[in-house]
């Protein structure tokens, strides 16, 4: 390798970090700069105007004495870090332990015939059942604690994961098995060079649709029956009557669904360093 060569690699990463720094830094601009649009309407419509009567929708000056009497003082069983953590924690665990079953599912329908003559008459007969419709039923059997939670979550993250899984299988490109048919690459390997990899943008996009779903669940089982939780917060300013507090539970329900879809994203481009080339 010459001097030239060498010296040239440090100063394309140089130039690439100098990018990517650049691009984050339009990025939160763009960011901060809608954000300020949108506070700036709200407060006009709200606050200064009337057109919309803060009874019904509460000024940002509410929502921010609301936030502080949730995060200093509590409110609803909790202040609101407990709330916050409660939830998050719920919708890891069901939506790691219902992409797992789902990703597996989706790939082994997808790579035989038989599993999937098997699996998808009765797939196609849970399908339509909307999530929010098991939970009475996870009530009834197990009651109003976490495992009835991590069940209706369960159950709305694992068709996403299933059906994007699958489909990623069937399309990957004929001559792909066809090289590996050539290659004699079988069992495990097989899974590892040649399934996984080529449905791997799909399984991505199954597993951001299983995410939301689990966050849409999540709060609609935590207005039933929880002690602390953002569903909870929803439920308890409902009852209260208190705009400015169900504002903030749903501004957090956004900002934590947010943030964990930034953290799947994160993870996806180091699974597919790949994808950014193209």
């Amino acid at each position: 390798m010459s001097s030239a060569t060498a010296n040239s690699a440090p100063t394309t990463r140089a130039r690439a970090a100098r990018g990517g720094a650049r691009s984050w830094l339009a990025w939160l601009g763009t960011v901060a700069l809608a954000l300020a649009i949108v506070l700036a309407l709200w407060h006009l419509l709200t606050a200064v105007t009337g057109v919309i009567s803060p009874a019904r929708f509460a000024t940002p000056a509410e929502v921010g004495q609301a936030l502080r009497q949730i995060a200093i003082d509590g409110y609803s069983n909790g202040r609101l870090h407990q709330h916050v953590l409660r939830s998050v924690l719920l919708v890891t665990m069901g939506f790691v332990v219902a992409s797992s079953f789902g990703v597996a599912l989706g790939l082994a329908m997808g790579a035989s015939r038989r599993v999937e003559a098997f699996v998808n008459p009765i797939f196609l007969v849970l399908r339509p059942i909307p999530p929010l419709a098991w939970i009475p039923l996870a009530i009834v059997w197990l009651g109003l604690g976490d495992a009835a939670k991590m069940m209706v979550i369960f159950v709305s993250a694992f068709v996403p994961s299933v059906i994007n899984s699958f489909t990623g299988v069937r399309q990957i490109d004929k001559p792909i098995f066809e090289a590996a048919a050539m290659l004699d690459v079988t069992g495990a390997r097989y899974w590892r060079e040649v399934l996984i990899p080529g449905a791997l943008p799909s399984i991505f996009t199954g597993l951001r649709l299983s995410l939301q779903a689990s966050w849409t669940t999540l709060v609609a089982a935590e207005l039933v029956g929880a002690v602390t939780g953002l569903g909870q917060i929803l439920n308890q300013a409902a009852q209260d009557i208190f705009p400015a507090m169900i504002l903030v539970g749903m501004i957090s329900v956004a900002l934590c669904g947010w943030l964990m879809t930034m953290g799947l994203g994160w993870i996806e481009k180091r699974v597919m360093p790949w994808k950014q080339l193209t």
